[in-house]
């Protein structure tokens, strides 16, 4: 067997291999903010994190499922099963090169992302905003009104680096049904990334996450990944129980979220398999977004794309030049604020001081807001949705936030 250090870098293109080992060298010893370390060119990713809101309805039939089942702990698990489906798209997709995770680009202040898909579920439509760039925060709001289904949210990142880049999101999201006028509050996985001395990293998904009913349940996600001795890559383990019962398992799911996982009624020992669900050949629904010249200079495929062009090639004296540009007007902006005293006003969502839902069903997880590491609470403004006109005008705004 080769040695370890005969390995390291292999998965670096080999004209990378010596600028990768010292991109690893600068991350250990680095005490700022890893985000804004320079990554060699095959790491750098194409999309910006505002578009990541994408990955929870990338299958909109399993997105609005749970609408149309009248039992609620069946309801429940459809919640529980969309979620679990939406963990590929969120964790493994993120890139060109499945396998091989990439750098996102850093989005900046009101960055926005809107877009929508069309199926036999109708349309779910999606809008994104940055709403924070110290500390980084993105919220979404993504809803299909035909099923009467919308999910918001938002998620910060605390990066840091302990033999490897960690990552714990801030934040949570919730799912409503207007059907049943039902909530479900989501809590965020940690994530590790693996393979970074190889030049391959990927994500792994750690601890525990819970999805916590109006209606009386709890699904209780752990997660695991591969060890010296045993275990596989990107797996998990969860259970459905009704609130304060840990122990009635109603419902069981068990698998690997980037490949395929089943689905029990009752327990994984002796429960029946009622389905699996196969992540990796389960096809994904296209994002529709308006073309590039017909956006605003606030979204994000317009806003990057000078420098997603430049990363294609390879060029990073290009990348270099174009994101100074964006982070030089960001700055310009920034400091007319403070002058004025007038903070950026965001387009489609508003800081709140509480959130209702969060803190009813949070204490049945143990969850805190931690609004402190988020820059506030943040919810979809429908009156700010029904007004806009800059950066777009009523013409453009998604079917449903227009009277």
């Amino acid at each position: 067997m080769a040695s370890t250090t005969a390995q390291e870098g292999a998965g670096a293109p080999a004209a990378q291999r010596g600028s990768w080992m010292s991109f690893l060298k600068s991350l250990a010893s680095y005490n700022g903010d890893i985000a804004s370390l320079t990554a060699p060119p095959f790491i750098l990713g194409t999309i910006s994190l505002t578009e990541f809101s994408s990955y929870w309805a990338e299958h909109p039939s399993v997105f609005v499922a749970p609408a149309a089942e009248q039992d609620p702990a069946k309801r429940a698990m459809l919640v529980l099963k969309w979620f679990l489906s939406t963990l590929k798209q969120q964790y493994c997709t993120r890139s060109e090169n499945q396998g091989s995770e990439k750098k996102p680009l850093n989005p900046f202040l009101g960055e926005l992302f809107l877009g929508k898909w069309v199926d036999a579920s109708g349309e779910t439509h999606l809008v994104s905003e940055q709403v924070s760039h110290h500390p980084p925060v993105t919220a979404y709001n993504i809803w299909n009104d035909t099923h009467g289904v919308r999910l918001q949210g938002y998620n910060g990142q605390k990066v840091s680096f302990s033999k490897t880049i960690h990552v714990r999101q801030v934040g949570h999201a919730v799912l409503h049904i207007d059907a049943f006028n039902e909530d479900y509050l989501i809590t965020l996985p940690p994530i590790h990334i693996e393979g970074l001395i190889f030049g391959s990293p990927f994500v792994e998904l750690n601890k525990t996450t819970y999805i916590t009913s109006s209606s009386g349940f709890i699904s209780e996600i752990d997660y695991s990944g591969k060890g010296w001795v045993s275990g596989k890559k990107n797996s998990f383990s969860a259970k459905l129980y009704p609130t304060g019962k840990p122990k009635d398992v109603l419902y069981s799911a068990n698998g690997r979220w980037n490949e395929a996982f089943e689905i029990r009624e009752g327990s994984k020992k002796d429960g029946k398999l009622l389905e699996t669900f196969v992540s990796a050949t389960a096809a994904t629904t296209p994002l529709t977004v308006a073309p590039i010249a017909d956006q605003d200079e606030l979204e994000a495929k317009r806003a990057w794309a000078k420098v997603v062009e430049a990363i294609k090639k390879g060029d990073m004296d290009a990348v270099h030049n174009e994101k100074s540009k964006i982070e030089n007007s960001q700055r310009d902006l920034r400091k007319k604020e403070k002058e004025t005293g007038k903070e950026w006003e965001r387009t489609f969502f508003s800081r709140v001081e509480s959130s209702p839902v969060f803190d009813k069903l949070a204490p049945g997880i143990k969850e805190q807001i931690e609004a402190d590491k988020t820059n506030g609470i943040w919810r979809f403004d429908e009156t700010k949705a029904k007004t806009a006109t800059k950066p777009y005008g009523k013409s453009n705004l998604p079917t449903g936030l227009v009277n």
